[in-house]
């Protein structure tokens, strides 16, 4: 992101607070460290307490504000509990980032059940739950917001060996808009990102295959993404620049949707 725009506050989110789940690693570390860059105070949350502190420590070494809960999405009661103590002594955030997510290979045929469940209850019923407690809140206080979904141009289009992954995140999109659809009036825009192939640790040994190779020759920009291409849409959603719009999901992917997964 341009170091100019954060500089000059054209965003706007200076002191709010933002959640932001599965921020240990990958895209969710790289949403925290954009969103305290651009002023708001960060709570991160993940299942690994040390790589949490750390990055808790590089963004306060950057002058950021950030603090850490660490919990595992998947367990509702404590995902309540949690919130309702992060409410307790930070106030409700305006930003919700829903990030946290694990990917599981395989066909329709040979995707087992417990393999099939283990995504779905990450990828969809964590960050329901999670969304749900934090909505609830705002909506209790009476506090607009904004909840950004991350999603995949995989729940938007179809390519083999990637099943469950799919189903759960066509799930996030399909949440994304009722739940934008029923929080509108209370001033709770929900919108969903949508990205193409990045490189993660989830994804990385693929991406460097051969058959990853080829993939990404099919993406019309001939590249995977870079962390920063997010930066944009991030920003803009988490902001009142994008203050009439909800519902809507936001492929970043390089134009791999116009080319076609398959």
């Amino acid at each position: 992101m341009s170091a100019s725009l954060l500089a000059n506050n054209y965003f706007g989110l200076e002191n709010r607070l933002a959640l932001i789940t599965g921020a240990s690693t990958g895209l969710g570390k790289h949403f925290a460290s954009i969103l305290a860059q651009a002023g708001c105070k960060v709570i991160l949350v993940a299942r690994n307490e040390k790589k949490l502190k750390e990055l808790q420590e590089t963004i306060a070494n950057n002058g950021g504000q950030a603090e850490y809960i660490v919990l595992d999405v998947t367990d509702h009661k404590a995902s309540n509990q949690a919130i309702d103590n992060l409410v307790s002594h930070h106030g409700v955030p305006t930003i919700l980032v829903n990030n946290a997510g694990i990917a599981t290979g395989g066909s329709f045929l040979d995707t087992t059940q417990d393999e099939l469940q283990s995504v779905i209850d990450v990828n969809q019923t964590g960050a329901w739950h999670i969304a749900k407690a934090t909505c609830q809140h705002m909506v209790t206080a009476e506090q607009p917001g904004s909840v950004i979904n991350i999603a995949s141009i995989l729940g938007l289009d179809v390519m083999k060996g990637v099943s469950g992954y799919a189903v759960s995140k066509a799930a996030i999109l399909q949440m994304t808009k009722i739940m934008a659809l029923e929080l509108a009036r209370h001033n709770i825009r929900v919108n969903a990102i949508a990205p193409g192939y990045f490189e993660t640790d989830m994804n990385r040994d693929f991406l460097n295959s051969d058959a990853g190779k080829q993939l990404i020759k099919r993406v019309p920009m001939r590249r995977s993404g870079q962390f920063e291409d997010l930066d944009g849409a991030l920003l803009l959603l988490a902001s009142d620049k994008s203050a009439f719009m909800t519902g809507t999901i936001v492929p970043v992917d390089g134009g791999h949707l116009v080319a076609g997964l398959a």
